[in-house]
């Protein structure tokens, strides 16, 4: 959980600290005093988008830090030091900076890291509902998701099947249509595909040879002078005129030193060493000389050569840039050949798995279906039984699942519509289901859709009782709730009071509101105090005492702070609440 939130700069809050602990913590304070930016200081803790417009005016930036008890939260501690973070003391700190021009910066545990990163790590800690929430709810998606997070595991596991199922079967009829619609397209391919394969096996050349006899052409272009250089070079070290060469002067050398070896052992080492040299000079004037007779000009090998080079390069301009490519690219270009050969035989093919896919998704379709509605009915009772506890006595919630039945057209293959048990069904990666939440608010009352069925107040408790529900099925340790309460009052607010502080037996809550009988459910109450010196308006966060907390309440009940019978009012309301938590 959350121990506690320091706040620097951000809106009309200068810097204050907002101190945490378990159970159900209440904040208040007057319009305008920046009870929102308290849960626009978590938004951000937990990632969320910075505004620059947030920062307090006249300040460079805004700063948001959180402190997160780790007890029993072993998966954040975990992701805590992947990211590089540390744990001090079973404590990580989170914070996030915002300039004024709007640069953001985030750290998890002391280390630097993107806020997208932050988000990942900080999301999981806190659930976040507001009055935005409320109207989420009224989109058959998010009931969808609503009621898959409450199946549990069960749904979660074959809704993922599902969708894998969904995209492999769509997968499948693209390629169909591709191949079925692209069948003249692609006898065009095969047809330039053999042509190809003709012209490179009429060459029918071989690996390096371009590089070969590039190689030999060069050669054979310049074989007189090559020859004349060769001939010079076996002249100067070994000639056959007598005239002075390389192996002569260094045959001299030798024995020159050969002479006096015995008086000097390095002398004799020199000796050696010359030996050695006219070995070599006459090994290479061997050689040199063998070079040499080869280099005959011959003009028709040239013309060969020139021909044979002439035709590899006509293909490397169209396959490749050596013969090594144009080899790889014929072998790709026969398997190809092969599947555009075989266009019949791929048709049946992937009629088969279609036929395959669609059973499968059907199948999954079905089991999806089932569970949703079971879980469906065991949702809307819990949800009613909430309603009861929340002054809604005669009102029941009911989570219709139904599923949209069409008459394909003569010859549909493919679309979203699959025959399950006989029923063509016009199904989406989520399945084939279309959920929605029903509300008869009194006796009755037909089921209506909760944005038809439902005033503002009514959807409110809904909501709450939605979440209170499900935070049976989720392990968020904290829970925050911006007044979902508005449009609620009387004894239907303390029933709302009565609830939070009973979800408050198992996660940390934490509730922003205006109402006074919500309000004295609380474990601990802030409030948010704002002060002015005539120019410029600030506020801060005060946790108040017993007495206090009687102040506060009677202004929220009569906007007086000191009336007498507000205040007897007050602690007649936290008296009750004590009484029946």
């Amino acid at each position: 959980m959350f121990e506690e939130i320091r706040i620097s700069q951000l809106g009309v809050i200068d810097s204050s600290t907002l101190e945490l602990g378990p159970g159900f913590t209440v904040i208040t304070g007057e319009t305008g005093a920046g009870k929102t930016m308290v849960v626009t200081a978590l938004g951000l803790l937990l990632g969320g988008r910075a505004d620059s417009g947030a920062v307090r005016r006249g300040a460079a930036n805004a700063r948001v830090e959180g402190v997160v008890v780790t007890d029993g939260l072993g998966d954040f501690v975990t992701q805590v030091e992947e990211h590089g973070g540390e744990v001090e003391d079973g404590r990580v700190v989170l914070a996030r900076n915002i300039s004024a021009e709007g640069r953001s910066r985030a750290w998890v545990g002391g280390a630097g890291v993107p806020a997208a990163k932050l988000a990942q790590v900080a999301e999981p800690l806190v659930a976040v509902h507001g009055q935005s929430d409320q109207h989420r709810l009224l989109r058959a998606t998010a009931q969808r998701e609503a009621l898959d997070r409450f199946g549990g595991d069960e749904v979660a596991s074959v809704a993922g099947e599902f969708a894998d199922a969904w995209r492999h079967l769509a997968g499948v009829e693209r390629e169909l249509r591709d191949v079925v619609s692209s069948a003249r397209e692609r006898a065009r391919e095969a047809d330039q595909l053999r042509f190809a394969l003709e012209e490179i096996e009429k060459v029918s050349p071989e690996p390096g040879e371009d590089v070969a006899l590039a190689a030999e052409e060069t050669r054979l272009g310049f074989a007189d002078t090559l020859r004349v250089a060769a001939e010079t070079a076996r002249e100067a070290l070994s000639s056959d005129q007598g005239s002075s060469d390389a192996l002569g002067a260094a045959a001299a050398a030798r024995g020159a030193l050969e002479g006096v070896r015995e008086h000097d052992p390095e002398a004799a080492d020199l000796a050696d060493r010359l030996a050695e040299l006219t070995y070599l000079l006459s090994d290479l004037g061997a050689d040199v000389a063998s070079y040499a007779s080869k280099l005959d000009t011959d003009p028709l090998r040239l013309a060969a050569v020139s021909e044979r080079r002439a035709a590899l390069i006509a293909l490397t301009r169209k396959y490749g840039e050596t013969i090594d490519e144009v080899l790889e690219w014929s072998s790709e270009a026969v398997q190809r050949l092969t599947q555009l050969d075989d266009t019949d035989g791929r048709i049946e093919e992937l009629r088969v798995a279609r036929t395959e896919a669609r059973a499968r998704v059907a199948r999954l379709g079905a089991e999806l279906t089932r569970l949703r509605t079971a879980a469906a009915a065991r949702l809307g009772a819990a949800v009613s039984d909430e309603l009861t506890l929340l002054a809604m006595p005669h009102a029941t919630l009911q989570i219709s699942v139904t599923q949209q039945e069409v008459t394909p057209a003569p010859g549909e293959e493919s679309g979203p519509v699959v025959d399950v048990d006989g029923r063509h069904l016009r199904g989406t990666v989520h399945g084939f289901d279309e959920v929605e939440f029903l509300l008869a608010a009194n006796a009755g009352m037909n089921p209506r859709p909760l944005d038809k069925g439902a005033s503002g107040g009514e959807l409110s408790r809904v909501m709450l009782a939605v979440e209170v529900v499900l935070a049976a099925t989720t392990t968020v340790p904290t829970f925050v709730f911006d007044e979902v309460d508005a449009g609620v009052g009387g004894k239907a607010a303390i029933e709302i009071g009565r609830r939070l502080a009973t979800l408050a037996r198992n996660a940390q809550v934490l509730v922003v509101t205006h109402l006074p009988q919500v309000a004295a459910f609380a474990d601990r109450h802030i409030v948010v105090a704002k002060s002015s010196d005539g120019s410029v308006t600030t506020s801060g966060l005060v946790t108040l005492a017993e007495d206090e907390r009687e102040r506060e309440l009677s202004r929220m009940l009569a906007g007086l702070e000191d009336s007498d019978t507000a205040l007897a009012h007050a602690r007649e309301l936290i008296e009750a609440a004590r009484a029946t938590r």
